[in-house]
């Protein structure tokens, strides 16, 4: 399927005309690279972070509901954590009911969010490919509307409005380094950017869903596990994601735990950015030299989410 500009421009002046409260428009910062300890011109951090339920999952999930009718029995979602907090937070701004099913590992601060929006929160196995399963039979017994965290169209046009946001503020980085889970987030900015700009696919090593199909020519199941799995747990990547990265984006580099934890910790010591493990990833990818900029080039760094528990940046 291919998502086109037009999509995700509708999407976003619905919400710039009416939920402006809602979905914001966070901020772009600018820095010299050598900020950031950098050999290039500039880095971009987009601060998705400050998103409305701390993640950029709040535009998909919202567009998720906007576009679909709602039944009486609410929406129902399963969720490492921020696609639950994020459509628990939109079906409280519309009102209506929301179950969210979560793996084993998601957590505690996460599920603690969940419940403070009022949310019906479930533990649905093991992992997320578990938590999926139990959440699609719960629907066939409801008939509540489902919200697939990464892989429906209007989940990632809602994304591709942050990307749209990075346009407005900035114009055309060189290069993005995104972070990848099922697919939502690189789908919708390598929807909008296209080829335009370079979009780069970042995963861990130990929950490589894109970097496995890549190998093997299509989607196939990985093991999962590491830093990142709450929110990058996906064990396989999203059909829609699959396919448009496969047209739109040229590279796809594996990070270590160590360098995603380390980029976690400089994020918040010298740029006081209390991010999640899943957010730091783009930094990660500089600072260990997977990805190595031009000394002229422009890298736009989205980071993607902030829940994750204080006292574990100490």
């Amino acid at each position: 399927m291919v998502i086109d500009c037009y999509q995700i421009e509708s999407c976003k002046r619905t919400f710039d005309e009416r939920y402006s409260h809602f979905i914001y428009q966070t901020p772009l910062w600018k820095l010299p690279g050598k900020a950031l300890g950098v050999d290039c011109a500039e880095v971009w951090l987009k601060l998705e972070h400050l998103q409305t339920g701390g993640s950029f999952k709040a535009r998909g999930m919202l567009n998720r509901l906007l576009c679909q009718p709602i039944p009486p029995s609410g929406v129902i979602v399963a969720s490492g954590g921020n696609a639950g907090i994020a459509t628990a937070a939109a079906a409280r701004e519309l009102g209506v009911p929301c179950e969210v099913f979560v793996p084993d590992l998601s957590s505690p601060a996460k599920r603690a969010r969940l419940a403070a929006l009022g949310a019906r929160v479930v533990v649905g196995g093991a992992a997320y490919a578990e938590a999926l399963q139990a959440c699609l039979a719960r629907q066939q017994e409801t008939g509540a509307l489902l919200t697939h965290a990464y892989d429906q169209p209007e989940v990632l046009i809602g994304a591709g409005t942050m990307a749209l946001e990075i346009e407005q503020q900035g114009g055309l980085p060189d290069s993005l380094l995104v972070s990848v889970g099922g697919g939502g987030l690189i789908g919708g900015v390598a929807s909008w950017f296209g080829k335009r700009s370079r979009v780069v696919a970042l995963e861990p090593e130990l929950a490589p869903a894109l970097f496995r199909a890549r190998e093997a020519g299509r989607p196939v199941d990985v093991e999962v596990s590491g830093i990142a799995a709450d929110s990058l747990g996906a064990r396989r990547i999203g059909s829609l994601a699959w396919d448009i990265t496969q047209a739109q984006v040229r590279d796809a580099l594996l990070l270590t735990d160590e360098s995603i934890r380390a980029a976690q910790l400089w994020l918040w010591k010298e740029l006081k950015l209390a991010v999640e493990p899943a957010a730091a990833l783009p930094l990660a990818a500089l600072h260990s030299g997977r990805y190595v900029p031009r000394t002229d080039e422009t890298v736009c760094l989205v980071i993607c989410g902030a829940n994750v528990d204080p006292a574990s940046l100490n």
